[in-house]
């Protein structure tokens, strides 16, 4: 025992992600546990490739999905805080093809029908996907069919002459309708990506530029990126899915992924990779308000800002939200600026602490910060759908348990 957390019963956390990998449902995991600066777990187990026998390295290298957007919501907020934008701008000033939104109100996704938006679309809806904007893959309404049918689908990372570049997509986002008035309701979308887009205009360098020097090298996370180098390539993980004929399909072997090649698209909303490591140095310096190691990234008080319910009226996500598909359960669940927010664990059904904040990415990866208990968590998979297994709320029972 020590440092606040009983160790015996912490390793409940290495069983449940042993449970998941020696039964099939998940090809590997990596779970770090830390309080302060201190790390009081990490465990990996499994395989980075099965089909190949390939073992999980303790340095493995992740796809992190939406575990991007929080780094891409801090790089925008590093130029608030120089004062190159407030967030009331609306999103037309940086990015013309913003300008005039329509909302689609019916219509058959070939045929929208279509009327003026009534809210100014901001900057600020573009952090807390009050936009309405979508994702491709919702799968519940004409304006998916309309975002699938323009290939936003095919997104993340993935090279070939038919993925936009982060200005071409844009500006092609820009001309299509929205879900919704902005800032009258809260989806799950690609507003990160516009976020992106927008550290482009303002800083006037490319957003793996801009995160490089601003982000990842001050916090010496040497491992993340929009794709991995040749010479780390051995360390990269393959990628599973669930399908009919098989609970682990490999959908994206390792050795031969687009990962390996530079992105056409720089994906603000998804398209990072990284390691538990890499990942662990990020959340240190959220959990220390906004510095390590004498690196200061974000203001104390813009972290303290961003890490707030924004939602309207103080409402959660389940009051606000349209959403099929999210990386959080939405009872209880409030948004800041580009992190979901912990508002009432009693509501979400989780064990957890009021102000935490906390994402997570497609193939099921997750990371919280809870600032009363001084706890982050980060854990790692490659697995897909995330919504598939309830391994996140699991987690946070296991972890929160052991407690002392």
């Amino acid at each position: 025992m020590g440092h606040g957390f009983d160790h015996e019963r912490l390793s409940r956390v290495t069983k449940l992600c042993n449970r998941y990998v020696e039964s099939g449902k998940f090809p590997c995991a990596q779970v770090q546990v830390a309080q302060g600066d201190e790390v009081v777990l990490r465990h990996t187990i499994g395989k980075a490739d099965i089909e190949e026998n390939i073992d999980l390295r303790d340095d493995a290298i992740f796809r992190i999905y939406s575990m991007t957007k929080p780094l891409t919501s801090i790089g925008l907020m590093q130029l608030y805080e120089k004062g190159e934008f407030i967030l009331e701008d609306p999103v037309e000033k940086f990015i013309p093809a913003f300008s005039d939104p329509q909302v689609l109100i019916g219509g058959s996704y070939l045929k929208p029908a279509l009327r003026p938006a009534q809210t100014t679309l901001t900057v600020r809806d573009m952090l807390m996907h009050t936009s309405g904007l979508t994702y491709g893959f919702h799968f519940s309404n004409n304006l998916d069919k309309m975002y699938r049918k323009s290939a936003f689908g095919s997104i993340w990372g993935q090279k070939g002459d038919a993925i936009q570049t982060l200005e071409e997509t844009a500006n092609k986002l820009g001309e299509m309708p929205l879900l919704f008035d902005p800032g009258t309701s809260w989806n799950y979308s690609m507003s990160t990506d516009i976020c992106g887009r927008l550290i482009e205009v303002i800083s006037g360098q490319n957003l793996d530029e801009y995160l490089t020097k601003n982000i990842t090298e001050p916090l010496e996370m040497v491992d993340t990126g929009f794709h991995v180098d040749e010479e780390k390539s051995n360390r990269f993980t393959s990628n599973y899915a669930i399908t009919p004929e098989n609970p682990l399909t490999k959908i994206d072997d390792a050795s031969s992924s687009d990962y390996l090649e530079p992105a056409r698209f720089l994906s603000g909303g998804g398209g990072m990779v990284s390691t538990t490591d890499d990942y662990q140095r990020f959340v240190s310096m959220l959990l220390r308000g906004g510095e390590l190691q004498g690196e200061r990234i974000i203001g104390r008080h813009t972290l303290e800002f961003m890490t707030m319910n924004h939602l309207p009226g103080g409402v959660t996500l389940n009051d606000l939200g349209q959403s099929t598909f999210t990386e959080t359960a939405m009872e209880g669940m409030g948004f800041g600026l580009g992190f979901s927010v912990l508002e009432n664990p009693a509501a979400n059904a989780a064990l957890g602490s009021k102000g935490e904040f906390a994402w997570g990415g497609a193939a099921s990866t997750r990371f919280w910060v809870d600032p009363v208990e001084e706890v982050t968590c980060i854990f790692m998979t490659q697995f897909m759908p995330s919504s598939y297994y309830p391994i996140r709320r699991e987690l946070k029972a296991t972890v929160y348990q052991a407690l002392t």
